[in-house]
């Protein structure tokens, strides 16, 4: 790197900038002052993917601005994030990122695929992100990451012939919080909200509930039809040797609450919530108990 270069005050197209103050803000502040931006393995993969993209120098500037409160307001909209930064100018600079949206069909095959994994649901629904989510949109053949520069698009108006530019990267590391805080914004840039997703998430496992209920109805263990054992039907069946019952404690719990969500009662919603879960978790305690005793080690699931 030659000198010129490294004073910073030349862009990658060797025009000269003098050094400039961005002018004080009283923006939006980050809540990490100091050490990663991001607490959660979501918001550190949306943050590595920016990382992949800026160089150190304006990396290091970009979390300044972040933390000295230079962005001024972030909007967040289905497939893209459109924000205002304080620089050295008097106008604040523009900043959009558009974020490549899922199809229909894609998104079809991505919420099946959450569907059919319990544990995916289940955490969801309680508003977690899985850490295993990707395999779901690998199954469909699709990201849920921007894994290339291709996969994101970024302006700014400043004059920084760099994309991404400092400003940028003050809003990708202010974002990474907020994913922090909220894993379904992710979702939102890809072109699906928290509502959306976690309905068809519940009309996919109440159907599959529903077609496993209807099966196990219409034909016994042996997979005879019903009306053809009618005559035997108060008589003793084969002997149970090889049924066999594994008692432990749920994977998930209180996943039947996750599944149906908050019940219509405005505040006092999320204190039947908590109340049932207490009340689910003791239930749980007590039958290992009695299964159990006391003195020994139920198993896990």
């Amino acid at each position: 790197m030659s000198p010129r270069r490294a004073s910073s005050r030349f862009d990658d197209d060797d025009r000269y900038f003098a050094p400039s103050k961005p002018l004080r803000a009283d923006g939006i502040r980050a809540e990490h002052q100091t050490g990663a931006f991001a607490k959660s393995w979501w918001a550190d993969r949306w943050i590595a993917a920016l990382e992949r993209l800026v160089d150190s120098g304006r990396l290091a500037r970009g979390r300044s601005y972040a933390r000295k409160g230079q962005v001024l307001e972030i909007n967040i909209e289905p497939g893209k994030v459109s924000a205002r930064v304080q620089g050295s100018r008097p106008a604040p600079y523009k900043i959009a990122i558009s974020v490549g949206q899922l199809t229909n069909q894609e998104w079809e095959r991505v919420l099946t695929a959450l569907a059919g994994q319990a544990i995916f649901a289940a955490s969801l629904l309680n508003g977690e992100m899985p850490r295993d989510v990707e395999t779901a949109f690998k199954a469909a053949k699709v990201s849920l990451f921007p894994e290339t520069r291709h996969d994101l698009t970024t302006t700014c108006s400043c004059p920084d012939a760099a994309n991404p530019c400092k400003h940028l990267a003050a809003v990708f590391y202010l974002l990474g919080e907020r994913f922090d805080q909220d894993p379904f914004l992710i979702f939102r840039l890809r072109g699906r909200t928290r509502e959306e997703v976690l309905s068809a998430l519940r009309t996919r496992r109440a159907g599959e509930a529903a077609a496993s209920a209807a099966t196990a109805a219409d034909k016994p263990a042996d997979g005879r039809p019903l009306d053809e054992l009618i005559a035997s039907f108060w008589q003793e069946g084969a002997a149970l040797d090889h049924f066999t019952v594994s008692i432990v404690a749920p994977e998930v719990g209180a996943l039947l609450l996750k599944r149906l969500g908050a019940p219509p009662l405005g505040q006092e919603a999320n204190e039947m919530n908590i109340a049932l879960t207490r009340t689910y978790a003791a239930v749980t305690s007590q039958a290992l108990d009695l299964a159990f005793g006391e003195e020994e080690e139920p198993p896990t699931s």
